[in-house]
């Protein structure tokens, strides 16, 4: 293993820590306008596809969720609820749900039927107390991915 300061590739270090940022010597790299303002048609977040980052936001948190449900429905009928069989059609009919919308988030409708998927989860609570308390995490969750997405996308 050799230090990044004997290799022949790599970029030489500034003497002095405090000397701040040094431009790169690749071409295009210090391309920054120098108003603080992006020229129309860049995006600021710096991701290389924003669209596709936040697709796999919106689909892995669908996808964790999914699975939560699913291993869900053990504890629950064991820890004491009544949990017949129309309850547990319900918990894998989301659970379902999610995993089919975590593969249409391309499609911009998507992430309304997962703020409308999130309502159902919460009102599953009418169920079992803890079916609540999972829809109001996923429900935050959510919340902040939604964040995340107008930040990034605009």
């Amino acid at each position: 293993m050799t230090d990044p300061r004997q290799r022949p590739d790599a970029e030489p270090q500034p003497a002095d820590p405090d000397a701040g940022p040094r431009p790169s010597s690749r071409p295009g790299a210090g391309a920054q306008p120098s108003g603080g303002s992006t020229p129309e048609g860049v995006r600021r977040s710096g991701l290389r596809n924003p669209d596709r980052a936040v697709r796999g936001l919106g689909a892995g948190t669908l996808s964790l969720e999914a699975l939560v449900l699913l291993l869900a429905i053990q504890p629950i009928r064991v820890v004491g609820g009544d949990l017949g069989g129309a309850a547990v059609g319900v918990i894998v009919a989301l659970a379902v749900a999610c995993v089919v919308l975590a593969g249409m988030m391309r499609r911009p409708w998507a992430w309304h039927v997962g703020t409308v998927l999130q309502g159902l989860l919460l009102l599953s609570g009418l169920l079992h107390w803890s079916l609540f308390a999972l829809g109001v995490i996923f429900a935050l969750v959510w919340a902040y991915a939604l964040h995340v997405r107008r930040v990034i996308l605009g």
